[in-house]
């Protein structure tokens, strides 16, 4: 087994494959957010509203969410980890698609397409690294993994910005499908040191198989907790997020390559978060953390909805990606033991919830800031969090108080 002092083999993952996985979260992440600062420039180039310019956000996170339930199962039956190397490769044929797209529905179609592919990424790395690591060691693994995901967010609006304003918004598609290319190449080279899914092949009809592994997933009471969590948790934050550039953009005429650089600050709290998981959740524990979280993130979106210059953006979105990160990879780790037998389908349900919460929320907000402007949409997502943290972090004192009266 390798040693736990290895970075790239912590506890009981095979040499190279937290790296491996990490840099392919980071091409997923990057694809997700990178549209965020396109909004107004595709508005402008096709000719359309921004609420449907908006749409290549929206479809991208619905079938994201949606194609969980066919992936987790697959993890599951093919090996988490060569499911994931089939889908950097699909998700390098969406990223030409984009590129080539002639107009406004076909860039749609082809982030739809991107979002399906994509959505194997993130939730079944989780689910590989749940497979492979103690749930005692599991967070602060789970926070170094999220490394990757936090730096493809931030260099997503980054670029996305830029191209905006400077490359065109065609050539970061050009370069995701290039990473895709590599991701998936890296993927089949690790996966060799990676085992093979043991156990007999299953039988009988796919979809009834599939659809019996996530009720047994949600029969289970605590699962039903963290999976509505996290869809209202996706709905809040991002709904919000989404708009946060076009904020910067329409209320402070921030050139919007510079708008997607201030929300690097967003990643650069997830990563602080990252490296100080360990002695943080030593100290705080899950319930803390999770209450803290969301009201971090609400004073961050209500301090930037307010703020009387654009470049309160940059604290703002520094303190937002550290209780983003607080929140939700207290829920992450939650929804790796929430069904340890069926880990799989389990945390593709709990990113299928994710993302149908982002993709609704960024709907909503789409159709409201058309009509009332981004103040009164960061105001209502810092709201939301604020309830969401709060709510989790007392029913998970309540679960954990009955697990330890049922073990007594």
């Amino acid at each position: 087994m390798p040693s736990s002092s290895d970075p790239e083999a912590p506890r009981g993952l095979p040499p190279g494959a937290l790296l491996a996985l990490g840099l392919a979260a980071f091409g997923s992440a990057f694809a997700m957010r990178l549209t965020d600062p396109l909004l107004p420039r595709l508005a402008q180039e096709f000719s359309v509203s921004l609420a449907q310019a908006a749409q290549v956000v929206t479809v991208f996170s619905m079938a994201y969410g949606l194609a969980q339930l066919l992936f987790g199962p697959l993890g599951d039956r093919f090996g988490k980890f060569r499911v994931i190397g089939w889908a950097a490769m699909a998700c390098a044929l969406a990223s030409v698609a984009s590129a080539l797209a002639p107009g406004h529905a076909e860039l749609v179609g082809a982030r739809l397409a991107g979002g399906i592919a994509a959505a194997a990424i993130i939730p079944l790395s989780m689910a590989f690294i749940g497979d492979m690591v103690a749930y005692a060691d599991r967070q602060p693994v789970l926070a170094r993994f999220l490394v990757g995901q936090i730096l493809g967010m931030s260099s997503g609006v980054v670029v996305g910005g830029l191209a905006a304003d400077h490359l065109g918004w065609r050539l970061p598609f050009w370069g995701l499908a290039a990473w895709f290319v590599a991701i998936a190449l890296t993927m089949q080279r690790v996966g060799r040191r990676v085992p093979r899914p043991s156990g007999a092949p299953a039988t009988g009809n796919p979809v009834r198989r599939m659809a019996g592994e996530f009720a047994k997933v949600l029969s289970v009471p605590w699962a039903r907790v963290v999976l509505a969590t996290v869809f209202l948790e996706g709905a809040c934050i991002f709904g919000a997020f989404a708009f946060i550039a076009v904020h910067l953009h329409t209320v402070f005429h921030l050139p919007l390559a510079a708008a997607g650089a201030t929300l690097m600050a967003f990643g650069a709290g997830g990563i602080l978060f990252a490296f100080g998981a360990r002695p943080l959740v030593a100290r705080m524990g899950e319930t803390q953390l999770a209450a803290w979280g969301g009201a971090i993130v609400a004073l961050a979106l209500l301090g930037m909805a307010w703020a009387p210059a654009w470049w309160w953006a940059v604290p703002g979105c520094l303190a937002a990606g550290l209780g983003f990160y607080m929140l939700h990879n207290t829920l992450q780790t939650n929804a790796t033991q929430m069904a340890p037998e069926r880990r799989g389908a389990a945390v593709s349900s709990f990113a299928c919830c994710f993302f149908l919460g982002q993709a609704i929320g960024v709907w909503l907000a789409g159709l409201s800031v058309t009509e009332h402007g981004t103040r009164p949409l960061m105001v209502v997502g810092a709201l939301g969090t604020l309830v969401v943290g709060a709510a989790f972090g007392r029913l998970r004192a309540r679960h954990s108080a009955r697990a330890l009266a049922a073990a007594a």
